[in-house]
Parts: structure tokens; C-alpha cells; sequence
């Protein structure tokens, strides 16, 4: 009798499809805290559930289909059944994404997914053969199935991106607060501090940021954190250099918020972007 599944993940980028992240994973106590990509997200379910908060919304992805994230948008993850679920992901670039559109779709404009969950199974098929196709070593099979895989998703829940709203002054007093945590990750102000810089108060700086960026200022912090050290840990930086380079205090500090967040430890993300192999990784 076989026993309940153990989690495994491997999340990679291979040098000969360079802009698309990659992420193979069977998760069952996994919980991802709220978080966002500056790709998109392209997640296609094999078995079991993934349950996310999108916009406010629970959404749950089962067998068959697709979870979509825009980039910049906030969202979770968890096990929506007891025994978790297995999924294959995409991270294609905006920039990818919207050649892509241009030259197979009419969605005009910045192009993004109306919808974050589509009932398409052969999308699945095609998400989980790019992988495939990737740890086989054959780049022109896994970029040519990416291509269909993104364009089959665009023609049926393609749409603009709607355009940002007139900035009112909360917006512009997000935008400074946010200018301000980005220089100065690894030592921020306290909130209280932050506030007065910028001439408000902190419940209103609070609303202001949740309400531009979907989330209060020490949640995008640590989510500011986590992509800086993605992209250190990606030069080869050690997990603990990287950790006191972003503000952690320390790499445990570090490994808990990264799972979290990328679902991988910092020390398994490392060797995948500095690893000369092309073939499958442990589970971490």
C-alpha cells in the first residue's frame, strides 16, 4: 500500500529558453503566502487542488485546468484537498508574452488573462510537455510548445490589461513609500518613520499602499526581499550573503520566507541557476 504523497519541487530556468521560468511541483501542506511575480503565472493542474485568494476571490484549480496570474498581482496557494495537488508552471516573461499575442492573437494593447482559472486540459498536456521537453534536452520542442500552450490560453481568455487609473494623492504617496522600501530594503524605516517622511499618517499610508499594491508595506517588503534575493542567488551569491544583502536577519529567516514565496529553499534555487546539468533535480 503506497504511502501519501511526498512533497517534491523543482523550479529551474534553462539557459536555451531564457525567458520562462519553470516549476514542477507535487505539494501537500505547502501553504505560499501572499505574494506576486513580475511574469506570469501559467499553472497547469494534473491532480489534486490548488486553492489560491486572487482578487479578493478563493479560487481552486483541479485536474484539467489552468491557474492564470498576471504579473504584479497579489495572490496565495495551498492545498484546496487533503492530499495537495501536482501542477506544472509557467513564468513567461510580459515581454514574451506579448510577442507572443502580436503575432498569434487580435488582443491588442498590454496583454494579460481575463480570467484566473480555465477548465483546459489540453493546455495542461501542452504545459507539462514543455518541461518534458526541457529535461529532455530539446529546446525547439519546448519553445515550440510553450508558444501553443500560451497562444491556445490568449485566444480563449486573452484580453487588455486595463490601463492604470488617474493617480490621486494616495496613490502618489504609495508610489514615494514604495521608492523608499525599494532603496532601502536590508535597513527600512519603521512605519511611523515612513509616514512622517512622506507627510501622512500610518493607517493612511497603510490604505493607500494596500489599495495601489494589494497588499500593506511590510508584506510587499518581504516580497521585495524574496525577488532580490531570487536575482542574487541567480549570480551565485551564497544563501546566506544573500540573506544579510536583502535585510534578513539571518538565512533561516531567509529559507522561511522564500519557500513561502518561490516554493523552493533559497540553497535548491541556487544550484538550479548555477548548475551546469541539464537533467532533473532532487525534490527539495
Amino acid at each position: 500500500m503506497s504511502g501519501p504523497p511526498r512533497e517534491r519541487a523543482r523550479h529551474w530556468r534553462d539557459p536555451r529558453l531564457p525567458d520562462v521560468d519553470l516549476l514542477r511541483a507535487t505539494y501537500v501542506h505547502k501553504t505560499f503566502a501572499r505574494h506576486t511575480h513580475d511574469t506570469f503565472v501559467i499553472a497547469g493542474v494534473a491532480e489534486g487542488v490548488d486553492e489560491f485568494l486572487h482578487r479578493g476571490s478563493l479560487e481552486r484549480a483541479g485536474p484539467g485546468q489552468v491557474a492564470l496570474v498576471n504579473p504584479d498581482t497579489p495572490h496565495t496557494g495551498h492545498a484546496g484537498v487533503p492530499g495537495g495537488w501536482r501542477y506544472s508552471v509557467l513564468y513567461p516573461s510580459p515581454d514574451l508574452v506579448a510577442a507572443i499575442a502580436a503575432e498569434t492573437t487580435r488582443v491588442r494593447g498590454t496583454p494579460g488573462f481575463a480570467v484566473p482559472v480555465a477548465d483546459d486540459p489540453q493546455a495542461v498536456r501542452l504545459i507539462t510537455r514543455v518541461l518534458a521537453a526541457v529535461e529532455a534536452r530539446n529546446p525547439l520542442a519546448a519553445d515550440t510548445l510553450m508558444r501553443l500552450a500560451v497562444t491556445r490560453l490568449l485566444r480563449a481568455h486573452g484580453a487588455p490589461l486595463p490601463a492604470r487609473a488617474v493617480r490621486g494623492a494616495g496613490a502618489r504617496t504609495a508610489e514615494r513609500a514604495r521608492a523608499v522600501l525599494e532603496a532601502r530594503l536590508a535597513d527600512p524605516p519603521s512605519l511611523e518613520e515612513l509616514a512622517a517622511a512622506l507627510g501622512t499618517g500610518p493607517f493612511a499610508l497603510i490604505r493607500a499602499f494596500k489599495q495601489a499594491y494589494g497588499m500593506p508595506p511590510h508584506t510587499w517588503l518581504i516580497d521585495a526581499r524574496v525577488h532580490r534575493a531570487c536575482r542574487l542567488l541567480a549570480e551565485g551569491t551564497t544563501p546566506a550573503d544573500a540573506a544579510a544583502a536583502v535585510g534578513f536577519t539571518d538565512q533561516p529567516h531567509l529559507n522561511r520566507h522564500f519557500t513561502r514565496i518561490v516554493g523552493v529553499t533559497p540553497g535548491a534555487y541556487r544550484r538550479e541557476r548555477n548548475s551546469v546539468q541539464d537533467g532533473p533535480a532532487a525534490g527539495a
